[in-house]
């Protein structure tokens, strides 16, 4: 299904962030939103997530549906094993078996079976738990802002093989200011101004 937004406008105080955005993400795309800092990227992605209210929007179809996101900040339980954080959004569709799960971690260097605590992990290894747990979730759309960043060229090269691995027929929107993440997934420019 396509995403599809009319009308979207979003204001912090005296500061217009958006304006009038209208845009169609067709089913199975791979957008990459681009722009400088402060044209309203991360904010578009937080009211698609329910994060934050439009201030005024014609509409966003369809209005029911699942999301999976990596944030800016990873966002994971620091106290468990980064199987477990995956395992959390995984077990409930029982698509993926553990085995499943430790074999994609080990695509992109990390040792799932190790008993290591999230909080144990670097900034780079907690990033890859946060984008491997957004893969593997039960989504419509996938949103990701910037989760490329602050990886190494050999890890980020890893990372990039798994994503196009698992979004392949997907519909996924993500930030960037990186034209090479742009050339290396395959994605499709849509530059806010």
């Amino acid at each position: 299904m396509d995403l599809v937004i009319k009308n979207l406008s979003k204001n912090y105080d005296e500061n217009e962030v958006l304006k009038e955005f209208s845009y169609t993400f067709k089913e199975g795309s791979f957008t990459c939103i681009m722009g400088k800092s402060g044209v309203g990227k991360s904010t578009l992605l937080s009211v698609l997530l329910g994060l934050e209210n439009a201030t005024r929007v014609d509409g966003i179809e369809p209005a029911s549906a699942k999301y999976s996101a990596v944030f800016q900040d990873d966002c994971l339980c620091e106290n468990l094993t980064a199987l477990l954080n995956v395992k959390m959004v995984t077990d409930t569709v029982g698509k993926y078996s553990t085995e499943d799960i430790v074999k994609y971690f080990k695509k992109i260097g990390i040792d799932a079976t190790e008993k290591k605590t999230v909080a144990e992990y670097s900034g780079g290894m907690k990033r890859r738990v946060a984008i491997l747990r957004a893969l593997l979730a039960d989504y419509d759309f996938l949103v990701m802002d910037e989760p490329l960043k602050g990886l190494d060229e050999e890890t980020k090269h890893d990372v990039v093989q798994l994503i196009k691995e698992l979004t392949k027929g997907k519909t996924v929107i993500m930030t960037t200011h990186d034209m090479e993440d742009v050339s290396d997934l395959g994605g499709e420019i849509l530059e806010l101004k």
